[in-house]
């Protein structure tokens, strides 16, 4: 696996397969995480064990080659969240990358309020997931339905919330950390929060810190990863030079 504390890729066959850990940046889309290693390495094959939202930031599995066949395990594993709620706010996409609605008066909640509002989203839970999203319906991806202006009535899924802590109340504010199984999207619990709580709420941030025993502390960034592979295309360039096979 490549990790943070990898400095050399040139016994890596990433045709073959390679598992990399990466700690993926705001604005960018999962597919343009897949994208750049692709181009960096240059192999075909490739694709991320999970997608993150442009918005949010984190652990990124991506698998390449026969490697590829091991997504599907990475995607049962449990996924671990940071991130932010941020109340009296409503947005089409349950988050800050559409417009804010709303300036509702948050003032009368209280912390305890908070508090056992979070406690009916442990366990089994039901939520429906955003029009913007990557589910496909009849072929078409929701998020470009969404931006058409294009909306269907989505049926609520059962998902898994294993932990649900609150880490910190600062009004508007309410950062927490969720554990919770796949297919979970903190966006709606975001806004479900702040329905049950009356006001409204949007996702402020997220970041995937863990998937399964695996940390975003242990993964690498972009461009160290851009910068190994420069790397390791120069050692076999200058080996293909001096004639070395």
């Amino acid at each position: 696996m490549i990790k943070k504390g990898t400095n050399n890729l040139s016994d890596c066959d990433f045709n073959s397969g390679e598992i990399i850990m990466i700690d993926k940046p705001l604005n960018w889309t999962s597919f343009d995480v897949v994208s750049k290693i692709r181009n960096a390495v240059g192999v075909k094959k490739a694709g991320h064990a999970g997608t993150l939202d442009p918005m949010a930031t984190g652990l990124l599995i991506i698998c390449t080659g026969k490697k590829t066949k091991e997504i599907l395990f990475f995607q049962d594993l449990k996924k671990t969240y940071t991130g932010s709620i941020l109340l009296g706010k409503k947005s089409k996409s349950m988050d800050l990358e559409t417009e804010l609605i709303g300036d509702e008066d948050i003032t009368s909640i209280k912390n305890e309020d908070i508090y056992n509002v979070r406690e009916k989203f442990v366990g089994d839970i039901l939520q429906v997931p955003p029009m913007y999203s990557a589910i496909k319906f009849k072929g078409k991806s929701l998020y470009n339905m969404a931006r058409k202006g294009k909306a269907i009535e989505l049926k609520p899924r059962e998902v898994s919330v294993f932990k649900f802590e609150i880490l910190e109340i600062n009004k508007p504010y309410v950062n927490f950390e969720i554990t919770c199984s796949k297919g979970t999207y903190i966006r709606s619990i975001a806004n479900d929060f702040g329905e049950e709580l009356g006001c409204g709420g949007v996702l402020g941030g997220l970041r995937r810190t863990a998937i399964g025993n695996y940390s975003v502390n242990d993964a690498l960034s972009i461009d160290d990863f851009v910068s190994l592979s420069k790397m390791m295309k120069a050692q076999k360039e200058k080996e293909v030079s001096e004639g070395v096979h």
